[in-house]
């Protein structure tokens, strides 16, 4: 295997995976956001969103808040610095990649 594609192999596995790459993309690109718009935005449902951000969490690049819009639930999801640093080096290895096999 050729190094260019080795390279691939040390890809961030939590933020490589579609779904959770999407989560991370669009909450790099506003401050917060609460799950319902994730969901629309994702197209996910809720049980699925619900365990990526979860594994997002365990990975220390999203924080959830839960909280209260007068009596019901909200739920608010911000990336972190940890998440904003990991997605960047994502891109970084990606665009890497993709000059050295253009």
């Amino acid at each position: 295997m050729s190094d260019d594609l080795r390279s691939l192999t040390d890809l961030d596995r939590i933020i490589h995976e579609p779904a959770r790459l999407l989560v991370v993309t669009i909450l790099s690109s506003v401050v917060s956001a609460d799950f319902l718009f994730l969901q629309r935005e994702t197209g996910l449902t809720k049980g699925n969103l619900s365990a990526h951000l979860s594994r997002l969490e365990e990975a220390g690049y999203v924080k959830i808040e839960k909280t209260f819009k007068g009596k019901l639930p909200l739920t608010i999801c911000k990336l972190t610095a940890a998440g904003q640093k990991a997605l960047a080096k994502y891109r970084e290895q990606v665009q890497n990649f993709m000059r050295k096999t253009s």
